[in-house]
């Protein structure tokens, strides 16, 4: 047997899962019976079928789930069964609810309802409990490569209650249907009174078949309860008939007072988008009931779009609208329970024009409305390249003469001037100074700085909160009263001005209205009032909402704010860009002029420093000369004269020249 396991069904299992993928696919699983009714704490047994279609299948993989809260597994048993060898024990876990079975037929097997495996359940609580085939179920073809034939699947869905009634017939005015909750945690039953009852003995707690105590109650024949948890509530009652207690009624009350759980929209590619059909995706979970379904309505938010589906719709994740017009909608995703809570969600959803397309053939599309034709396209590109190219070659002209400049040693009149003056002393005293020149490059680098109706009026549970002065305000929700007419109200609280639009609730109570043009901005008060016919309900508490101002309004034309940023924000983009290139292009020429300026600074200071000790040796040799004269005779007028001269001159030279250098250097630094 080990031996046809390695060469048979092992290699069955391997080409399952090499060469999965197969031809046709033509088996079934089945679960029988498929349907039941059974009462809690009962078990019940189905079986695990298997349809090859005509086709011959060596090895079964099957996992199934089945709720763990209302079904407890107690033994998966083989008993007659098509499988011949199990690969392992059948596995089960009853706290995640999931079945996993594995076994091979080896040689092959063809049949139209063989068993593989008979399950016997416990039924745990009141509801409906479904257990099915998950999507990793197998069926293997006896081809040598194990392809995969399973086809379909037919799953089992069965309904659990209570045991029948023993003692006194009770009913829950509050939860009339047993298996089903409802939105409300205060619970009012009542139970008939028969004659000869002495007593009742009932309780109200989490077991499905709980006997009460033999304590007598009493002999009322009503009970409440409140503020009771979420969840399956079982209520069990007996009577006392001349001094002997009779059988035990059960009944249950499902309590789900908690909405779903908050959740967002998702919109893909993104809220604010081209595309005309983009996709709404939405999920969200229940820990009471469970969750029941999705309804969806889409509020466009400009005045001349169509008004859209005028109520909800159910709609499942993803949802693909239709294709929608250019402007703003509103998203509202409303989630429910199966007691009927609901929690309520809204996304801002903004279809805009694309800023440009290539249409083939013909040109290039602007904000979906405006082709440009192609020769337009290709002339206007060409005398751009043209002034682009005019203002690169005067910009190289500009640095070629920057160059020029430097070449050519062109120094500034200022310094041309002290040269001269260099000169001029050298000439009078009998010697030239060795001097470099003094070049000074320009730097032109500048940054940028950048109830009934007459009593219970009618619900708002949708509205608008987020509303601008370019959006449409919109307001829906309940009345008790089907078909009934909504007033719906709304006061500028700047002006005092009111008006009063009526919108028309369809069978289900639901009502809608969406304005026809723009509010202005400023604060409001809304409220709504029933009619129907001549009868009003009472006005509703008023809420208060803000229109804010997102638009500049020039007559009957808007500009808004969103265009006028965008605007904006193009611009300084532009700018700042445009300043970023500049100052990093002269920044870069500036730096590297600036080493080679200060570099020959350095060059001609010592150069000065040379010359000046020279001039200095030669003014202070004749000042020596003239000392020497004075002492061996009285200087005449001429050479005292010469002598002051002489002193000033020294004087005015270095500390003229010493300045001049010194100023540029300090000049060069902070640039």
């Amino acid at each position: 047997m080990a031996n046809w396991l390695r060469r048979g069904f092992g290699c069955s299992v391997l080409a399952a899962v090499f060469f999965w993928g197969g031809v046709v696919h033509a088996a079934s699983l089945s679960i029988g019976p498929a349907t039941g009714t059974v009462t809690v704490d009962s078990t019940f047994d189905i079986s695990l079928f298997v349809n090859t279609e005509g086709d011959t299948v060596n090895a079964l993989e099957v996992s199934v789930s089945f709720p763990p809260d209302k079904l407890q597994l107690v033994s998966p048993t083989a008993g007659k069964s098509v499988i011949e060898l199990w690969t392992g024990p059948p596995r089960f876990n009853n706290l995640t609810g999931r079945i996993d079975l594995q076994g091979g037929i080896p040689g092959g097997l063809k049949v139209s309802q063989g068993q593989v495996i008979k399950l016997t359940f416990r039924a745990r609580s009141v509801g409906t409990a479904l257990v099915k085939f998950l999507d990793n179920s197998k069926v293997l073809n006896h081809d040598g490569r194990g392809t995969d034939v399973l086809g379909s699947t037919s799953n089992g869905i069965y309904q659990i209650e209570l045991p029948p009634p023993a003692g006194p017939a009770v009913v829950a005015t509050t939860h009339p249907i047993q298996g089903q909750y409802f939105a409300t945690n205060n619970a009012q039953l009542q139970w008939a009174s028969n004659v000869g009852i002495d007593a009742y003995s009932y309780v109200l707690n989490k077991e499905s078949t709980t006997i009460p105590d033999d304590i007598p109650e009493g002999r009322a024949t009503s009970v409440a309860y409140q503020n009771l948890a979420d969840g399956v509530h079982y209520f069990h009652i007996k009577a006392l008939r001349h001094g002997a207690w009779g059988g035990v009624t059960h009944l249950s009350l499902g309590v789900d007072v908690v909405p779903p759980a908050e959740f967002s929209i998702e919109v893909i590619p993104q809220a604010r988008t081209t595309r005309r059909q983009p996709v709404i995706q939405f999920a969200t979970t229940d820990s009471g009931s469970g969750l029941s379904h999705y309804e969806l309505k889409l509020v466009p938010l400009n005045p001349g779009a169509k008004a859209g589906q005028q109520f909800f719709v159910e709609a499942q994740s993803p949802y693909i609208p239709p294709q929608l017009e250019m402007g703003s909608y509103d998203v509202i995703v409303r989630a429910y329970d199966h007691a009927k809570n609901i929690r309520e969600v809204t996304r801002r959803l903004e279809i805009v024009p694309t800023v440009f397309r290539i249409v083939r053939d013909e040109g290039l599309e602007l904000k979906s409305n405006l082709i440009i034709p192609w020769p337009w396209v290709w002339g206007v590109g060409g005398v751009l390249l043209v002034l682009l190219g005019l203002l690169a070659y005067r910009a190289r002209r500009f640095h070629r003469d920057v160059d020029r400049q430097r070449g050519s040693k062109e120094l500034p009149e200022t310094v041309r001037k002290q040269l001269e003056d260099l000169k001029k002393y050298r000439t009078k005293y009998g010697q030239m100074v060795l001097l470099l020149a003094l070049v000074s490059g320009l730097l032109w680098g500048n940054a940028g700085f950048a109830q009934t109706l007459s009593t219970v009026p009618p619900l708002v549970t949708t509205v608008s909160r987020h509303i601008t002065n370019e959006e449409i305000f919109y307001a829906g929700g309940r009345t008790q009263l089907p078909n009934a007419e909504v007033i719906i109200y709304l006061q500028n609280l700047s002006t005092g001005e009111t008006f009063s639009r009526v919108a028309a609730a369809n069978d289900d109570g639901e009502w809608f209205y969406r304005h026809e043009r723009f509010l202005s901005s400023g604060s409001y008060l809304l409220w709504v009032q029933g009619r129907a016919g001549e009868t009003l309900s009472p006005p509703s508490p008023q809420e208060q909402l803000t229109v804010e101002p997102t638009a500049l309004q020039f007559g009957a034309s808007r500009v808004s704010f969103a265009t006028l940023y965008l605007t904006f924000s193009i611009a300084l983009l532009l700018g700042l860009l445009g300043l970023s290139a500049y100052t990093i292009v002269h920044a870069v020429h500036g730096r590297r002029k600036h080493r080679h300026l200060i570099k020959e600074i350095h060059e001609a200071e010592e150069s000065v420093k040379r010359g000046f000790a020279v001039l200095r040796r030669d003014l202070e040799a004749e000042l020596a000369l003239t000392h020497r004269a004075k002492l061996s005779k009285e200087l005449s007028d001429e050479e005292r004269v010469r002598e002051k001269q002489l002193q000033k001159d020294l004087a005015w030279v270095e500390k003229y020249i010493g300045k001049e250098v010194w100023d540029i250097e300090k000049t060069e630094n902070r640039g």
